[in-house]
């Protein structure tokens, strides 16, 4: 029996409240899903503000209060995608509104635009693996999006999903519709300057080809 009813719509955020296993749910896409241990590529020049920005949040997580999504993407998540544009000049969409078909619509909270795409994701209630499920679908939607870049241009499309302390990352190989789930989990402020890396990589496009 499928998930998803071919009589009525979707937006991503019910996608994630339908809290079903994301193998299961790429599926009715027509996508598979793995899970492995990702050795992502890391920018590797300098990142200008990383010591200041991990002692900034190193003083004020003892204050944030983590109940509080608001508080949780302004302070944590927010900031890290004002560096992403300083190092990257990306083009940044907030809540930004994209419809590909009634079963894959909705808002996506970042969407970073260089020659590549790269998509962010706040995990609603701190639910990483449910959250993770909203980003996959959303890949898929930026993968069957009329405005995405070419499959030659970037054959893999990046995304990240956040509770704001704890990153996942997820990779789709649009030529092959299999979407990896790095198992890594990264923390901030501990992994701070290896998330950023990795965030700036994928923008850069450095990322691309090593994840074919």
């Amino acid at each position: 029996m499928p998930l998803l009813d071919p009589n009525r719509t979707y937006s991503f955020s019910e996608i994630a409240k339908m809290k079903a296993p994301t193998d299961e749910m790429l599926a009715e896409y027509g996508y598979s899903l793995e899970r492995t241990l990702l050795d992502l590529p890391q920018y590797q020049g300098e990142l200008d503000r990383s010591l200041d920005r991990r002692s900034r949040i190193e003083e004020v997580l003892p204050y944030i209060d983590f109940t509080n999504e608001q508080s949780r993407r302004e302070m944590l998540i927010a900031p890290l995608m004002e560096d992403l544009i300083h190092y990257t000049r990306a083009q940044l969409r907030i809540e930004y509104i994209l419809k590909v078909s009634d079963r894959l619509q909705g808002e996506l909270d970042y969407l970073l635009r260089t020659k590549n795409n790269l998509l962010v994701v706040e995990a609603k209630q701190e639910d990483l693996t449910n959250g993770f499920t909203q980003m996959a679908v959303e890949l898929i939607a930026l993968d069957q999006w009329e405005k995405s870049t070419s499959v030659e241009q970037q054959p893999s499309l990046v995304g990240a999903v956040s509770t704001g302390t704890i990153w996942q990352f997820g990779v789709l190989h649009r030529q092959s519709k299999i979407v990896t789930q790095e198992l890594t989990l990264y923390r901030v402020p501990t992994d701070l300057e290896q998330l950023m890396r990795i965030l700036v990589a994928a923008l850069s496009g450095s990322a691309i080809a090593l994840l074919l």
